[in-house]
């Protein structure tokens, strides 16, 4: 009689390629060619730190492949800017004033900073995905991505086995802080043209919540390219 251990062994399903699974990400998403279109975004939202008593108005302006320019609009606050022209990667405020990103930090904000590039080209930015098993995340079977980029922490990635949507990622995000575990929630998936985006981030860091709660997107607006440009005071950290 075989033995139990080697049964399970030669029984058990053979899990998808990584490649597989972010290729079924991007079908059940809206397909590759509705990707090929996209070429620029124009995100607003509101974001809340409900333990702070903290809220304010998100915009999100995203062109491919890897341009990023985010404004959070904080009552008593003031606003905190977020950038990148796919080369450089800075961030602002009047709290903390301008700070250019540099290493493993530069590179998480430059690959993050277009989701939908990022699935699609994902080459651009890792050097390999491979699935590692299968997890429950909130109750459902998914599929574990594990991501290693070019610079930076491997980034574990959670697809639901059934609708092979992307709910759940985590990894260590580099920061002002240094080290930084951190874990997003990816939910709430609504048509946006012919693609079908995530409208709510819960992203968990340092013991702090973090909520995004999208409530329009515009699919290939005209962007002004000043848009990306790099702020004088961020030119100025750089010389």
């Amino acid at each position: 009689m075989m033995p139990l251990f080697l049964a399970l062994l030669l029984f058990a399903p053979e899990l998808p390629s990584g490649e597989a699974v972010i290729a079924k990400y991007i079908e059940v998403t809206g397909g590759r060619a509705a990707y090929d279109k996209l070429h620029t975004s124009i995100s607003t939202g509101k974001m809340s730190m409900p333990a702070q008593g903290i809220e304010g108005k998100v915009t999100i302006y995203e062109a491919e492949p890897a341009k990023n320019y985010t404004t959070v609009d904080i009552p008593g606050i003031g606003i905190v800017e977020d950038g990148t022209d796919g080369t450089v990667a800075w961030e602002k405020s009047a709290l903390q004033g301008a700070r250019v990103k540099t290493g493993a930090e530069k590179a998480f904000a430059i690959r993050s900073a277009n989701s939908e590039s990022k699935f699609r080209d994902w080459k651009r930015f890792y050097k390999s995905v491979e699935t590692a098993g299968v997890e429950d995340v909130n109750g459902k079977p998914c599929y574990k991505v594990i991501s290693t980029p070019l610079e930076g922490a491997p980034e574990i990635s959670y697809y639901d086995k059934t609708t092979g949507l992307l709910v759940k990622e985590t990894g260590i995000m580099s920061s002002a802080m240094g080290e930084v575990p951190f874990e997003t929630d990816i939910s709430d998936y609504r048509k946006e043209g012919d693609l079908l985006v995530p409208h709510k981030v819960t992203q968990t860091f340092v013991g702090q919540k973090m909520e995004i709660v999208l409530d329009s997107m515009k699919i290939n607006p005209e962007i002004p390219k000043v848009r990306f440009d790099i702020p004088p005071d961020i030119k100025a950290l750089i010389k």
